[in-house]
């Protein structure tokens, strides 16, 4: 059976064929809630479908596809997802159940991890994020997008996997693949808004409202009339992720968009809901949330009136290494530097030290560039402190600068190095961006593929007039269409074996076998950190749990030791003291 909501239509039909077949054309049938339904699909194994609303021509593809491969404005394709006879019988979540929490979670864009660009070749580099120390693999959204790449933030299917990728069965391989490797798999979703181009689900029913608007437009629908439906688009699309395609966490996207001013809000029904099907699985099941907030109601339970996610992203954090690093100052970094109204005394590493012990700067105080007072100051003392995910490195801090430039590219080896220490080594759940534990020289660039030209111009104009307004000229912000964009962020795997690259992952290996051993899965809290200036502000020491960060700026050296360390290594073969270079 084919079904779809479509509450608010006198008649749909279905049309069943590819675009070069003659295609059959049918009526469905409708219930008295909105549903239309054609039961004849069950006598196909695979079938390619599109649904007419109302007469209206062209047909449009499924809002709930699982497949799209004849792109985002063609023909839906059946995938029978219980087809895959997967091998993980024994797969009890990521660190032998412990779950994400405290683990080292991994950023990988499968579009730019290869050059193929596709899960199946994803597979064959899972021994190296196996040797780095690696527990959990976050994969970038997989919705399907128009046209062949981009970075998925602009799904329009969003029960598709992209068919460039390699569609939906190369999907479930690839995380058979991870939990064959002891490697956890989030995905990340994003529920806030669809893509400009190929977005046709408000055509079905009300799932956007005007009531809220988001820097996309009108908001998705969770609290105006039509909402309950929606709300079970959301939810059940979570859900179908973790139990059809055993993915075992996911990042929510941008989750201060959710506006949702109903009796219960959406984040707490998904987390109640991903409860319940984790304790059916028997595994633990994670939400990790992108929230701007700087509130830590985001991951207080929802039974004591939370929103109840596992964990949220911590900007503030990166944004202190941030700046403390390269002393960029510019947008949103300008109060990591010290010296404004949110701190007046002190400078970029007292900053750091503020950030490193207690999460968020803006913790109620006044932000600089939200012109506002912002956040709430977290419970250092109760707070496990792996609630907050915590980078050197993103997607977003990287792919939104003008050029996609890393960290890396603009400052010694040493001085990556130890930035990496600081917050592999902190309280916080860890997370590498694809390419940074080797210091990939390849930049991470902001590209698309649209195929609508019009779509494609303003896309180029908005990326070029964004940049100009901070002085960058045309010519050196690179065209999003061009597929040498995409190719230049393609991870070049080769360097490995090369300087300064194979001695940094190094580093990366040492730095996460030390922090397995010494930190282990256990709670941790922002409390047990301390921080120093010494040396006039050339060094800067953090200590964890009997881990010493000593870090030279100077000189860009760091030195790490544990307590009562008598040798370069401990019993267990450990390291006890790594000094980089």
């Amino acid at each position: 059976m084919i079904k779809v909501w479509a509450p608010e239509a006198q008649t749909v039909e279905i049309v069943v064929g590819a675009p070069d077949e003659a295609p059959e054309r049918a009526p469905m049938v409708r219930d008295d809630k909105g549903w239309w339904r054609w039961e004849e699909g069950t006598a196909y194994d695979v079938v390619d479908y599109a649904f007419v609303l109302d007469g209206e021509e062209p047909a449009l593809p499924d809002p709930r596809s699982a497949w799209q491969p004849h792109g985002v404005d063609g023909p839906s394709r059946t995938f029978d997802v219980g087809a895959y006879d997967w091998a993980d019988g024994g797969w009890r979540g990521p660190r032998d159940g412990a779950g994400t929490l405290g683990g080292v979670v991994y950023e990988c864009h499968i579009g730019t991890f290869t050059d193929e660009g596709t899960f199946d070749a994803a597979v064959q580099r899972l021994d190296h994020l196996v040797e780095l120390g690696v527990d959990v693999v976050e994969i970038l959204p997989v919705a399907a997008i128009p046209g062949r790449w981009g970075w998925g933030y602009d799904g329009v299917d969003l029960y598709a996997v992209h068919d460039a990728l390699g569609g939906p069965a190369a999907f479930q391989r690839f995380v058979d693949a991870c939990h064959a490797r002891g490697l956890g798999v989030c995905l990340d979703v994003v529920y806030n808004h669809l893509g400009p181009s190929g977005n046709y689900l408000g055509r079905f029913g009300p799932y956007f409202t005007d009531s809220h608007m988001t820097p996309w437009g009108p908001a998705v629908n969770l609290d105006a009339p039509g909402s309950e439906e929606v709300r079970a688009f959301v939810v059940e699309n979570a859900l179908r992720w973790l139990r059809d395609f055993h993915v075992d966490a996911l990042r929510l996207d941008a989750v201060h968009a959710l506006v949702d001013e109903g009796e219960r809000h959406l984040l707490a029904e998904l987390s109640d809901a991903v409860a319940a099907l984790s304790s059916e699985l028997g595994r633990p099941l994670d939400l990790i949330a992108e929230s701007d907030l700087n509130d830590t109601a985001m991951v207080t339970p929802t039974t004591e009136g939370g929103f109840g996610m596992t964990a949220q992203w911590a900007d503030d954090v990166h944004h202190g290494l941030h700046v403390a690093l390269t002393g960029e100052t510019q947008g949103y970094y300008e109060d990591f530097g010290g010296g404004t109204r949110t701190m007046p005394d002190g400078g970029p590493l007292d900053v750091l030290a503020h950030v490193l012990t207690r999460g968020f700067l803006h913790e109620g105080t006044w932000s600089t560039f939200r012109e506002r007072e912002w956040g709430r100051p977290v419970d250092v003392d109760a707070l496990d402190g792996r609630r907050l995910v915590t980078y050197l490195q993103t997607h977003d801090q990287v792919g939104n600068r003008a050029t996609g430039d890393r960290i890396s590219a603009g400052m010694p080896p040493g001085r990556a190095a130890i930035g990496a220490a600081l917050y592999l080594l902190g309280p916080g759940t860890p997370m590498i961006f694809m390419g940074e534990e080797f210091a990939a020289s390849t930049p991470w660039q902001f590209f698309t593929d649209f195929t609508d030209e019009g779509m494609a111009e303003a896309v180029r104009a908005g990326r070029r007039a964004e940049f100009a307004a901070h002085g960058w000229s045309e010519s050196e912000v690179p065209d999003p269409q061009s597929h040498a964009t995409r190719d230049a962020s393609v991870l070049r795997w080769e360097e490995l074996s090369s300087e300064p690259h194979a001695s940094l992952l190094g580093w990366y290996r040492d730095l996460i076998a030390l922090r397995r051993a010494v930190i282990g899965t256990s709670e941790t809290r922002f409390a047990d950190v301390t921080c120093a200036v010494e040396d006039g502000g050339d060094t800067f020491v953090m200590t964890h749990r009997g881990i010493e960060v000593r870090s030279d700026l100077a000189n860009d050296t760091v030195t790490v030791t544990t307590a009562g360390a008598t040798g370069a290594t401990g019993a267990d073969g450990i390291p006890t003291s790594l000094t980089y270079p």
